[in-house]
């Protein structure tokens, strides 16, 4: 696969606030490729000055070979989005704001009326064709997102938290269609706080905080090389731990203690499971490692606001 988006260096700074903070990343062809963080991470302005809609403060962007900026309609052409917020006409109907739309890539009429009806069957929206927005769910609407992001057949989908406040049925139903699109040769850059989605979609991810990459990899890897195969949950009182830790000796591998939760992280749980039975602990969990661990151990279980 070859290379399509590349980044050195890559800052972005509002004022004395810097949200993008000389990161480098690399995007291959055909891959999905995702963003992982908490609310201010700097996910959305990364992805925004690979859309070329906000300039880059210092370091190097290129996209498809040519260098993003905020007059680079060329690339803008070739890259459809689907934005975190419901960026739709209300006064419109589903058809209307789809041809509304192609009207902003010169998209003949005719033409239009093709892909519409076409991409209105591939979201499961053609009975809503002429229903107004307003009339619509969010999952729907977020559907309709999605077929509005690929009106101009771009190389690169550009999902920018797109399941944001889906019931499971209307997320699962996006992920297929992203998953479709990957594999006909679209390239996916998605950003997500929700650790299944990534898991789900992305090939490689970077995980950021406070503006820069803690980690990158593909999701099973990070796994295996920041938790390991399994974690066992403990809930009992923390003035406990000292005694239940010189218990379980050797076996007690990789441990923090949160809250109310003693965690344990193994590259195999087996064995402190075994034990922990015949001790006979309430409130204990045996669990496969996920990519949500990885990513509270990397950015911290407190609040972020």
């Amino acid at each position: 696969m070859s290379t399509i988006v590349s980044a050195r260096g890559l800052t972005k700074k509002y004022g004395d606030f810097t949200a993008v903070d000389g990161i480098d990343f690399e995007i291959q062809e055909g891959e999905c490729f995702g963003f992982l963080g908490p609310n201010g991470a700097g996910k959305t302005t990364t992805v925004r000055m690979i859309h070329c809609v906000s300039p880059v403060t210092a370091g190097t962007l290129t996209v498809d070979g040519s260098a993003a900026g905020v007059d680079n309609r060329a690339l803008k052409k070739k890259t459809g989005v689907i934005p975190q917020e419901i960026t739709l006409d209300i006064d419109l109907t589903v058809y209307e704001n789809l041809l509304v739309f192609a009207r902003f890539f010169d998209i003949p009429k005719r033409e239009a009326k093709a892909r519409i009806a076409e991409l209105l069957k591939f979201v499961e929206l053609e009975t809503r064709r002429d229903s107004k927005i307003d009339q619509l769910s969010t999952g729907m609407k977020r559907r309709l997102l999605v077929a509005r992001a690929l009106l101009n057949k771009p190389r690169i989908i550009i999902a920018d938290e797109p399941t944001t406040g889906l019931d499971p049925q209307a997320r699962h139903l996006i992920w297929q269609r992203l998953r479709q699109l990957k594999a006909q040769g679209v390239t996916l850059i998605l950003t997500t706080q929700y650790m299944e989605e990534a898991q789900q979609l992305c090939d490689r991810l970077v995980v950021m905080h406070q503006g820069k990459i803690l980690k990158a990899g593909d999701p099973r890897g990070l796994i295996e090389s920041e938790i390991g195969k399994d974690v066992v949950e403990i809930r009992m009182p923390p003035d406990r731990d000292e005694e239940l830790l010189a218990r379980l000796g050797p076996l007690a591998c990789g441990h923090e203690r949160v809250g109310d939760t003693l965690y344990f992280y193994c590259r195999d749980g087996i064995g402190l499971w075994k034990a922990l039975v015949d001790l006979d602990l309430p409130n204990t969990v045996h669990r496969p490692a996920t990519l949500e661990d990885v990513f509270l151990k990397l950015t911290g279980r407190s609040l972020i606001e």
